[in-house]
């Protein structure tokens, strides 16, 4: 793959500046959103934790695991890995405002990230997708885990994308050649003669050409750009000996929750059909590990362990209390999720740093109560992506 365009347009765009004033989250990566997925909200937290960012572009799973793992003190390597020079300096950039350490800069190929490990985790968001051979890069990050440790990733999916590739296509043919900024320029003015009516124009989905430069190049104009449906996807990993763990937004892949599911149909087939009638889903985001490594998915979760909101506690809670249900959207897909009154009670006490015995104690319901009450909280916000758990406190 080439580095012109990230040269050219480091992506995504960021500035060290802006390191003073705001961190970017998300996922996947975020460290107890790697422990919910790869080990059980279990890990030792104690212990050095080691892990690559393979592709790391202008560092945003990296900044975003280095300042969340220095503030909770915990003992961390991790290995950025990237063949931009241009995106690697925003990325040291970045990490040099904060004041941060414990961060090995690399200039070369995700290819190679055996010769680096091996690591608890790995983070290849956005980059096997643009690779010549997306399984040969997948099999070399297998090779560079650690025994049970795991690989976030985001990927493209084909439905949500509409439009996306017959542009690429064009563009392709009408400038194969020239400086990046020469291309994005022509490109420009070639997409105001697209009508309304393209498949593109009329996806509500795709924001990256509206934000920047860079955005614009990298949605119409890379070189080398596919996309997957879910069980394509399943396919790939396991081709490289290696297994779905969980998607992020289990909901999204739910045929249960759009339409009765077929008798006999199985369960990959039934998220790639879930995949379609939501017409929206534009990446796929989720966890893998090695075929025989899986790691048990929380069901009934330990008193002992520390729950983790994505959405903000108050705003979950002040619906919860109206008898209101809550409204979460997940790639321009809207979950109404209805609970019980007393859940509110119990989701103002999800600070981050109190264990589920504690708010079970902090609301007074005997244990029994209690863990009803915390199954339907666990079922609807963990298939949404929006509850974790770790032993990590965090503010």
């Amino acid at each position: 793959m080439s580095t012109e365009q990230y040269d050219a347009y480091p992506y995504p765009p960021r500035s060290p500046k802006d390191e003073a004033k705001r961190l970017i989250t998300g996922s996947p990566s975020h460290p107890t959103e790697i422990d919910t997925h790869l080990f059980g909200g279990r890990r030792d937290w104690s212990k050095p934790f080691r892990a690559l960012v393979a592709g790391g572009g202008t560092g945003d799973a990296l900044v975003m695991m280095a300042q969340v793992l220095s503030r909770a003190q915990v003992p961390y390597e991790i290995t950025y890995l990237d063949l931009s020079t241009a995106a690697r300096a925003v990325a040291e950039a970045r990490i040099t405002a904060r004041g941060l350490s414990g961060v090995t800069f690399v200039t070369g190929s995700l290819l190679d990230a055996a010769d680096h490990g091996p690591f608890d985790y790995i983070d290849c968001c956005g980059v096997l997708h643009h690779l010549d051979d997306p399984r040969a890069g997948l099999s070399a990050l297998a090779a560079a885990l650690a025994p049970a440790g795991g690989i976030g990733f985001m990927v493209y999916a084909r439905d949500g994308r509409a439009g996306v590739y017959a542009l690429q296509d064009a563009f392709r043919a009408l400038l194969p050649d020239g400086p990046p900024a020469e291309r994005l320029e022509a490109a420009k003015k070639i997409l105001t003669t697209v009508p309304e009516g393209h498949p593109f124009r009329r996806n509500p989905n795709l924001g990256d050409h509206l934000n920047s430069e860079a955005g614009r190049y990298d949605l119409l104009l890379h070189s080398q750009d596919r996309a997957y449906a879910a069980d394509e996807w399943i396919a790939e990993l396991s081709g490289a000996g290696l297994e779905l763990t969980r998607w992020v937004a289990p909901a999204l892949y739910d045929l249960s929750m759009v339409q009765p599911v077929p008798e006999g149909m199985d369960a990959i087939t039934a998220m790639a059909v879930a995949e379609k009638l939501r017409g929206t889903i534009t990446k796929h985001v989720g966890y893998a590990q090695k075929l025989g490594e899986v790691a048990t998915p929380i069901t009934q979760p330990a008193l002992t362990l520390v729950p983790h909101l994505e959405a903000p506690r108050a705003e979950l809670a002040k619906a919860v209390a109206a008898r209101k249900a809550l409204k979460l959207t997940v790639q321009g897909v809207t979950f109404r999720l209805k609970l019980p009154e007393a859940a509110a009670g119990v989701l103002r006490r999800v600070d981050g740093r109190a264990s589920l015995a504690e708010i079970a104690g902090g609301v007074k319901l005997d244990a029994i109560t209690f863990q009803s009450l915390w199954t339907r909280i666990h079922e609807a916000l963990m298939a949404t992506g929006s509850l974790r758990y770790s032993s990590l406190k965090l503010r």
